[in-house]
């Protein structure tokens, strides 16, 4: 089977941690919170994205090269963010080298 890969070189993680109880608070928001991160898909900027812990804590976005700003704009629109579900952000470089 073969598994693909991030290509060597740098990328942008953007993580998210969540209320404590987001999968009660989350329904009215989901949606579109998905949809927001599909376009970012599309348009190349946004490579992967994760919630990470059972029941999730926060997530992961694994974005493109487009600078920390562009990175911030993104979460800034965010529905997740704008309704209070994220408490807190950070963006990371990430050099990928195998």
């Amino acid at each position: 089977m073969s598994v693909p890969t991030l290509a060597p070189g740098t990328y942008l993680l953007l993580f998210y941690e969540y209320v404590p109880d987001v999968l009660e608070r989350r329904d009215p928001y989901r949606a579109a919170h998905l949809d927001h991160a599909r376009a970012a898909k599309e348009r190349g900027a946004l490579l992967n994205v994760g919630a990470v812990g059972s029941p999730p804590s926060g997530a992961v976005f694994v974005f493109a090269d487009i600078g920390s700003a562009a990175v911030g704009d993104f979460a800034d629109a965010d529905p997740y963010v704008t309704a209070g579900l994220v408490t807190s952000r950070r963006v990371q470089p990430w050099t990928v080298v195998v």
